[in-house]
């Protein structure tokens, strides 16, 4: 006992030591050197802290410079956004919603989230008392799934685009194999509906044939490789005659919507997801809008009668599958990215760029026809083409690796009536990043020449080395032709500023 009584005295001692530190122990001179220490690594550059990973992301941005951008899904962001995105809010953890978090101290990123929220209704013209949303997703494929988590149950029927018809595979898609893709087909049952095979369009009359024998509970429109306007107000009528939700998946367009420049899914839907990074100009991430407050009446394909009692449920269920039922804590870098991009999203100025935008996709669908290449669709009505191939012989993949050799970045897509992704006939081609940088009707022209090029350099590079993977690659490193189109490229793409950048 006596021992055990020793013990604790002199662990209060130490204690009572601590507390009231003598001299010697405040300028203890170790103690001095590991707060020094800490400082020290606090406060290192990326060029100090990780040369190597600098050198490397270095080598991107010029590669980014260089380049010509036509990745449709692709963009660059403005330097008030990467601010944010690199910004002291990276180190808060939030989980919840605001004034129901499950940390304190959030009571600033709760502004930044209500800041959002106002700003992201405001950028599409939404009646807060009509629309909600949700801004926490972390892409637009995580948004899709939190909808069809909070409103249905494991197994129920969704109804999208069909991936070799230009949808994409967070809307449920199952190989000619019958593999399941994505999460929407191993957790849902999906059925798509597809193009016209002879036009490229959507045919609404299968469409409906198809959702009127498998009744889907969510009908999901939008796609990521379609060029052509949708008929939201066709598709109310079938999800209002098969008793179904109706989606909008708007990630690619969105942009367009905003400003005006191609019809609106608000005035036909319930929900409406969307990448916020694409022709938005914002940060990597998704986004939710759901309607709340009175249930419209399902009559035709008007919304605009509603019932006294029925209210829509979307709110509480959608907000619940986002979290806690799907992420953990909200990225409040992006929030306050995002927040930033809705601000602009909201001018003028933005609304000409999304106009320019049309234009150079008119253009260089244009150039592109009148060089004899054949379209899907035969043009476009946004800001992507889609360019058929196999005309030339060739494969999406082998195309897409030529240009990329070349510092031209687009991405192969497969054609509709094809066997489809295993070998694309296609590729997709986007103008928002390149007009972001500056390029207006005239160099669209000049870029259409470089894609020709690049056609024909893929095409005596497959007769001399053939079609299989190994030596086509062979033959694209020692090509003189890939060389000096690179150096045309590069010379071109020179010319236009990066924003964020210094080079």
């Amino acid at each position: 006992m006596c021992i055990k009584r020793q013990k604790r005295e002199s662990s209060s001692c130490s204690s009572s030591t601590s507390l009231h530190p003598s001299k010697k122990q405040a300028i203890d001179p170790d103690m001095e050197t590991r707060r020094s220490k800490v400082k020290s690594w606090g406060n290192q550059p990326l060029s100090a802290a990780d040369p190597d990973l600098f050198e490397v992301m270095e080598k991107e941005k010029c590669r980014q410079v260089t380049g010509i951008e036509l990745v449709a899904s692709e963009n660059y962001v403005c330097r008030a956004v990467l601010d944010a995105l690199g910004s002291h809010l990276t180190n808060k953890y939030s989980e919840g919603m605001p004034g129901a978090r499950y940390y304190g101290g959030n009571q600033y990123i709760d502004q930044i989230e209500r800041l959002c929220w106002d700003r992201a209704l405001a950028a599409f013209n939404l009646d807060p008392e009509c629309w909600g949303v949700n801004v926490q997703p972390y892409s637009c494929t995580s948004a899709n799934f939190a909808v069809y988590t909070g409103l249905l149950l494991p197994k129920d029927r969704i109804m999208g685009l069909d991936s070799p018809s230009g949808g994409h595979v967070s809307h449920g898609y199952y190989t000619p194999s019958g593999k399941k893709i994505s999460g929407a087909s191993i957790f849902f049952e999906s059925l798509p509906y597809k193009v016209n095979p002879h036009t490229g369009y959507i045919d609404y009359d299968k469409l409906e044939e198809r959702a009127m024998d498998f009744h889907p509970k969510i009908l999901i429109c939008g796609g990521s490789s379609y060029p052509r306007e949708w008929d939201y107000a066709r598709f109310r009528q079938i999800a209002n005659k098969c008793g179904a939700i109706l989606m909008c998946d708007m990630a690619h367009i969105s942009g367009l919507v905003a400003a005006k420049e191609c019809q609106s899914p608000f005035d036909y839907c319930d929900i409406v997801t969307s990448t916020t990074h694409k022709s938005l100009r914002g940060p990597r991430g998704g986004i939710i809008f759901f309607r709340k407050g009175k249930r419209a009446k399902k009559r035709g394909f008007s919304l605009c009668q509603p019932e006294e009692s029925d209210q829509y449920d979307f709110e509480d269920r959608i907000n619940f599958a986002v979290f806690p039922a799907l992420q953990g804590g909200p990225h409040n870098n992006h929030i306050a990215a995002l927040a930033i991009t809705f601000k602009q999203v909201a001018t003028p100025e933005y609304r000409t760029y999304i106009q320019q935008v049309k234009k150079n996709a008119q253009a260089l669908a244009s150039a592109l026809l009148r060089r004899k290449c054949r379209l899907v669709t035969g043009g476009t009505d946004n800001h992507l083409i889609l360019w058929d191939l196999r005309t030339f012989g060739l494969t999406g993949k082998h195309f897409e690796k030529v240009c990329e050799a070349c510092h031209i970045s687009l991405n192969k897509t497969p054609i509709f009536g094809e066997n489809g992704a295993i070998s694309p006939g296609g590729v997709r081609i986007g103008t928002p990043a390149m007009t972001t940088r500056g390029c207006l009707e005239g160099d669209f022209e000049t870029i259409a020449d470089f894609l020709l090029r690049a056609a024909q350099i893929a095409s005596t590079l497959q007769r001399e080395h053939g079609k299989y993977q190994k030596e086509f690659l062979k033959g694209i490193q020692n090509s003189k032709d890939i060389a000096e189109l690179r150096n045309r490229v590069e010379s071109f793409s020179s010319q236009f500023a990066m924003p964020g950048s210094d080079l």
